[in-house]
């Protein structure tokens, strides 16, 4: 039976088109904080306040916890004390100085009691600096009974509540993470790195990160660093990229799907993926002709977007080609072009 005299097979058609096509590199990330800062106290004693909630958003300087300050006040008071003291003997030594300065001048008392009064006074003047600098001890340990954030964040658990005694530097109180701006790490093999680096050194590069299960629009962030070793285990090095997160939906420790993009190809020729078929010399499409028939042409397939696969060489933008119904066709097959629907019901 000749081509004229063949019943035409249903099939379903799509367009190939030229768009930009993003290259890119897909990796499986995990969010960590921008920074994480953990509290712990530099004077012991009891808290007596705790100024925060639990999970609760704080600013640079907000007061978090309260120790007891009253015995470091005290301590600041006696060394007040003794620093006014020592500076009283020191202005009287001073005077002597100058009375001892007019008797030797005239000759009435012996050196070495002018000498000693000397010695005296640089004692006091050393006696006095070590009395400044205990106040100023003081006050500064005074100053760590009032624990302030030093960064803005987010509180986690609280580790001690109040009316707990903490020694000095031993008991972590709480743990504070940045999470606006806030990192995504993840690891790409280690033969893209040069890729990577070079398409950098032409401007940032693009990271998108999407919440797995459906979790709504990538969300949009750059390239921000690149390890300075290749892991020998793996073979990958390790990125991060940094996202300003205002709307939060990235959680320090959530796992997400990653994409950095390095370049973009402008033009490239895209077809529905389901039109490409594997056949014994390789991959393959049916083209439709101006006259209906159906031709197949071997194609050199590249990178996948979403539902659509671009066409290195074998397929120019504007033809049709087959995306459903290929299993009927034969080379130089007539077909009738149908709604999908249909032909899965002729199928059926």
């Amino acid at each position: 039976m000749t081509g004229a005299q063949q019943k035409s097979v249903p099939v379903t058609v799509g367009t190939a088109s030229k768009k930009d096509f993003p290259v890119q590199v897909r990796a499986i990330g995990t969010v960590e904080a921008f920074s994480t800062v953990t509290i712990k106290t530099l004077v012991a004693g009891q808290i007596t306040k705790v100024a925060f909630r639990e999970g609760q958003d704080v600013k640079r300087g907000d007061l978090l916890f309260e120790i007891d300050p009253v015995p470091f006040q005290v301590a600041l008071q006696v060394a007040e004390a003794t620093l006014a003291k020592d500076v009283a003997l020191k202005e009287n030594a001073e005077k002597e100085v100058k009375r001892y300065a007019l008797l030797i001048e005239k000759d009435l008392i012996p050196r070495q009691q002018y000498d000693q009064v000397i010695a005296n006074l640089g004692a006091l003047e050393a006696t006095v600096q070590a009395d400044a600098a205990q106040v100023e001890q003081s006050r500064v340990k005074l100053g760590y009974c009032y624990l302030r954030s030093p960064i803005d964040g987010r509180t986690g658990d609280l580790s001690v509540n109040r009316g707990n005694i903490v020694k000095e530097n031993d008991t972590k109180l709480l743990v504070i993470n940045q999470i606006t701006p806030i990192y995504v790490t993840f690891s790409v093999p280690e033969q893209r790195l040069a890729e990577i680096r070079r398409n950098q050194a032409e401007g940032n590069l693009a990271v998108e990160a999407v919440l797995p299960g459906g979790g709504g629009d990538p969300i949009g962030g750059s390239l921000d660093f690149i390890s300075n070793e290749v892991d020998k285990t793996t073979g990958t090095i390790q990125l991060k990229g940094k996202f300003a997160n205002a709307d939060r939906r990235l959680w320090p420790g959530q796992f997400v799907n990653v994409s950095l993009t390095l370049a973009v190809r402008r033009d490239a020729v895209f077809v529905p993926s389901q039109a490409i078929q594997t056949g014994q010399e390789g991959r393959y499409v049916f083209v439709i002709k101006q006259d209906l028939t159906a031709e197949m042409r071997p194609v050199t397939a590249g990178p996948s977007l979403g539902g659509d696969t671009v066409i290195e060489q074998g397929v120019q933008a504007g033809e049709q080609v087959v995306t459903d119904g290929q299993l009927g066709l034969v080379p130089g097959s007539k077909v009738d072009v149908k709604s999908p629907e249909a032909v899965r019901e002729k199928a059926s």
